[in-house]
Formats: structure tokens, sequence, C-alpha cells
């Protein structure tokens, strides 16, 4: 339980740091509303979906404790240390100033919207190519019975359903005022802990190969 605890950690501290898809949805909120926003989630959380599936197939094809599987979990560390440098040195550099006074509320959404919408989540994800390293990471640090489909089933569902629920979230809160500012005032805090909780994960992975 311990491994599952500190990946869904490292996965869920990750989402809280604003990229790309935090602004697409803000963005597509406070223009076209709440429902509007919930489709580019759904296309966000398709393409995290795509990316996991594809990183725990990858994984399963290595043999534990092969060279190509241990140069992959050197590799996911170091990318995970390179995330945790890069949130604490830019904590608090986001900008979240948004305005709101362009916001429709539509009683109907039109269906052309709403794929537009959808479509734009998930090029968004599936364009961004810190997603693929990062799922190929927290899956390379899976091994023992850690590493089984049940396993694999378990980890990729729980991430797939953090992604879409948080997204979700955001959505319907990102358009109050108030909820913004304190978002804003807790970011820097949120990605120190954020990076550092990455950078300890990778130290262990690391510490871990070396003792074997």
């Amino acid at each position: 339980m311990q491994p599952f605890l500190l990946i869904a950690a490292a996965h869920f501290l990750a989402l809280l740091s604003p990229g790309p898809d935090f602004f697409l949805i803000a963005r597509t909120s406070l223009a076209s509303g709440w429902r509007a926003a919930s489709a580019a989630c759904l296309g966000i959380a398709l393409a995290n979906g795509v990316f996991i599936v594809t990183a725990f197939a990858g994984v399963a094809v290595l043999q534990p404790g092969s060279q190509l599987f241990i140069a992959l979990q050197l590799a996911g560390c170091g990318y995970l240390l390179y995330l945790g440098v890069l949130f604490i040195r830019h904590a608090g550099k986001s900008a979240l100033t948004v305005s709101a006074s362009n916001r429709t509320s539509e009683p109907g959404l039109p269906i052309t919207t709403w794929r537009r919408a959808a479509c734009m989540g998930f090029l968004s994800g599936i364009l961004n190519p810190k997603n693929a390293l990062f799922y190929a990471s927290l899956a390379a640090m899976l091994t023992g019975p850690h590493a089984s489909v049940g396993w694999k089933l378990v980890y990729g569902s729980w991430m797939f359903s953090i992604v879409l629920l948080w997204d979700l979230l955001i959505a319907a809160l990102i358009g109050n005022p108030a909820v913004l500012r304190r978002f804003a005032r807790a970011l820097p805090w949120l990605e120190r802990i954020s990076g550092a909780v990455l950078i300890a994960l990778a130290l262990g992975v690391i510490a871990a190969l070396w003792l074997r």
C-alpha cells in the first residue's frame, strides 16, 4: 500500500501546479461556462488515459531487474528530479489573473461547442510531452507485486479518475473570484510542496536501486 500512496500523492501534487491544461480549463470556464469547461476536462482526462495505458503497456514488456528496466527507472527519476526543481524554482511565478467579464451563461450548450471544447482539451493533453514523460516516470517505478496487471489497473483507474475529478472541480470553482484569489495565494507553497515530494520520491527510488 505504501508504494501506491507515494505514487498517488506524487501524481496528485503534480496536478496542483497550473499548466497548459489548467489555463485551458480556466479560459473555457470563464468564457463559455461550466458545461463547456467540463467537455475540455473530459478531453484532457482521455489524453491522460492514453498516456497511462501506453506507459503501463510499455513497462509491461520490460523485465524487472534488466538493464533496460533500470535505465528507464533512472530516466524517470531524473525527470521527476527535474520537475521537482522546476516547481521549487518557479514557485509563485504562475500568473492566475483572468477576467470574468467575457463569461456567458447559456441555459443550453450547443453540441458543436461541447465537441469543440472536448477536442481542445484532448489536444492540450496529448500534445504536452511532459504528460508522456511523467506517466512513463511513474510507471517505471512500479516493481515487484505492484507491477502486476491488477495493480496497474488500480493505478490507471485512480489516475484517470483523479485527473477528471480535479479538472471538473477547477472548472466549477474557477469562475469564483474569491476562490481564484485564495488559490493564487496558496500556489507558491503548493508548488514548493509538490517539488519536494517529487524530489523525495525520485531519491527514494535511486536509493533503493543503489542498495539492491
